[in-house]
């Protein structure tokens, strides 16, 4: 499963990211998202700075999110019994829906998750790590 900033990274330039989503859309890897984090996909694409840069790479708040339903499995995360990022308590969805479907591995950018570097078996990797291993 990726995080969402790596979705927003693959979407707009070239490198590791784009590189994922490219092997995310001929089904190599499986995307796992939920409720949650489509909201909160949203919510930054919702953002001014991201309006803009989306804009000018041709692509819509619905582009990305049409993207992310299609090639996503929709999971129904269950919260964690506690916090874990206690640096950032809202990356705590991200390893919630990681573990609902069992995720083989949570790829990100986020450096509070990075820092766990793995949750319940679930190695939290950055995308380069991940293109390395996999």
């Amino acid at each position: 499963m990726c995080d969402t900033n790596v979705i927003l990274s693959g979407m707009l330039w070239n490198g590791a990211p784009r590189q994922v989503l490219a092997r995310i859309e001929q089904g190599k890897y499986n995307l796992f998202t939920s409720r949650v984090l489509l909201e909160e996909l949203d919510r930054v694409l919702r953002y001014s700075k991201f309006i803009t840069i989306f804009g000018k790479a041709g692509l819509g708040r619905r582009d990305v999110l049409r993207w992310m339903v299609r090639n996503s499995t929709i999971v129904m995360a269950k919260p964690l019994d506690r916090p874990v990022v206690l640096a950032d308590p809202s990356d705590d969805c991200v390893l919630a829906c990681a573990v609902s479907a069992s995720a083989e591995a949570v790829v990100s950018g986020d450096k509070h998750l990075l820092a766990i570097h793995s949750f319940r078996g679930i190695p939290i990797l950055t995308t380069g790590r991940f293109l390395a291993v996999r």
